[in-house]
């Protein structure tokens, strides 16, 4: 990074970008969400799908979103208002995704740190206990703010270290460790008594299972997984050097995801599979009921191993929730950064101060703001700001974005970008697909999300 005063950050090169980017999209969605999925919508029917989707839908918008960022050298909101102010609102929005996203993030982020250390402290025996531990640690009014903080420094330390000093150095090490822990996890889950039962039923389509539900949950699943729609993917092109290759370099960042989904897959459905005895009844778990409450309940099974097997796999979420809180946050550092023309120091100090506060207001939902249920009873301030960027926003904005390329300033003005730096082979199909599929796609996804959410809808 750039020591001059206000100087843009870059990327030391195309594998600085892609490990980010790729950083970027491998988070707790992989791990939790995805392998739920497959479970539930026919395994390998499931996976083919999502295989198809990453590559047409999701590898175009990903396209789409680092050129504009590549070509303006700006992030969100000065990518958009860059062709006229009247398009600044569309930069707004896409913005304030993740500036919902982050502080709950970093709570969740604090869920997954305490369940680390834990492994080596209390013990496998009390965290499988059915959801007590769980339970009573988010709701407690000291110990759910001080390991939320411990996740965020953490974050603040490694964003306040710069672009190449600390995001390029904390995915070098963390995104190879990542995929070593992944593959070492589901080898020994493999040899597990059973657990071959349970990789055949996620490897094997069952396409009886195929339906519009799983399209749909498939494209939600990707949406959000490639971080998509919410500035990241904007600013970090806009930190990428002319010279490199876009279009190899995106389809890269989508192989990345796949593969990650993929081994977050083959370490959990086997594992559940064994101790739950069906495909059915790992499907009934999801979000962070099959993280925090039915997987360690697995890993205390495994007698002898079940501390470093349990250590190992939240170290290994953990590693995915940093490398996406990083790109969460600075991104934000960049938005504050280009919008209040003032140096990365005090940008990424407003940011400190928003987190915080944000954060410590939501998690207050689990404990001593409780009272309010903004989706209904039962859900929480977390539920509902990850419905609002997840469920409404992002589609929004991707919709938005969509239409801008595709019919205002034209898909040439894209084109034109991706081809300074090579040729662009699939550009009519890529123009096809922003102007005419994906507006379609992203329609779809948000009427179904907000449907699912009013009980209107199944997914």
């Amino acid at each position: 990074m750039a020591t001059t005063e206000g100087a843009r950050s870059s990327w030391s090169g195309k594998w600085a970008f892609i490990l980010a980017a790729a950083a970027s999209a491998v988070g707790l969605g992989n791990m939790w969400r995805f392998p739920y999925l497959a479970a539930k919508y026919g395994g390998g029917t499931f996976l083919l799908t999502y295989l198809v989707l990453v590559f047409t839908f999701g590898v175009s918008l990903l396209l789409l979103e680092t050129a504009l960022g590549r070509k303006t050298g700006q992030s969100a909101i000065g990518a958009f208002s860059s062709f006229g102010k009247k398009f600044t609102f569309i930069g707004v929005l896409a913005s304030a995704v993740p500036f919902i996203i982050t502080p709950y993030y970093c709570i969740i982020g604090g869920w997954v740190t305490k369940y680390t250390v834990s492994y080596l402290g209390a013990g496998p025996e009390a965290l499988a206990d059915g959801g007590g531990f769980f339970s009573g640690f988010i709701t407690s009014n000291v110990e759910s703010y001080i390991w939320m903080l411990v996740f965020m420094a953490l974050v603040f330390v490694v964003v306040g270290l710069g672009v190449k000093g600390g995001i390029e150095k904390a995915n070098l090490v963390m995104m190879p460790a990542l995929i070593v822990m992944a593959i070492a996890i589901a080898i020994y889950t493999l040899t597990m008594p059973g657990a071959l039962d349970g990789a055949l039923y996620y490897l094997t389509p069952d396409f009886s299972k195929f339906s519009p539900e799983l399209v749909i949950s498939a494209l939600g699943q990707m949406f959000y997984s490639l971080s998509l729609a919410m500035g990241i993917m904007i600013t970090y092109g806009s930190y990428l050097n002319k010279k490199e290759s876009l279009t190899s370099s995106v389809v890269r960042v989508g192989g990345f995801d796949i593969g990650v989904s993929f081994l977050a897959g083959l370490m959990i459905v086997p594992a559940a599979f064994v101790a739950m005895g069906s495909g059915e009844a790992v499907a009934s778990s999801a979000g962070p009921s099959l993280m925090f409450i039915t997987l360690p309940s697995v890993f205390v099974d495994m007698q002898g191993m079940a501390a470093i097997i349990g250590f190992v796999f939240f170290l290994l979420v953990l590693f995915a929730a940093l490398t996406s809180a990083i790109s969460l946050t600075e991104t934000l550092v960049s938005i504050v950064q280009d919008g209040m023309k003032c140096t990365r120091k005090k940008a990424l100090g407003i940011v400190i101060a928003f987190v915080v506060i944000a954060g410590v207001f939501i998690n207050g939902g689990y404990n001593v703001l409780s009272f309010i249920e903004p989706l209904g009873a039962g859900s929480s301030m977390l539920d509902f700001a990850d419905f609002i960027s997840n469920s409404v926003m992002m589609p929004i904005v991707a919709l938005l974005t969509c239409v801008f390329v595709g019919w205002i300033i034209k898909p040439k003005t894209i084109i034109d970008e991706v081809e300074a730096s090579g040729p662009f082979k699939a550009a009519s199909a890529w123009t096809i697909m922003i102007k005419f599929i994906a507006p379609v796609l992203v329609t779809v996804i948000l009427v179904a999300y907000v449907a699912a959410q009013f009980g209107l809808f199944s997914m």
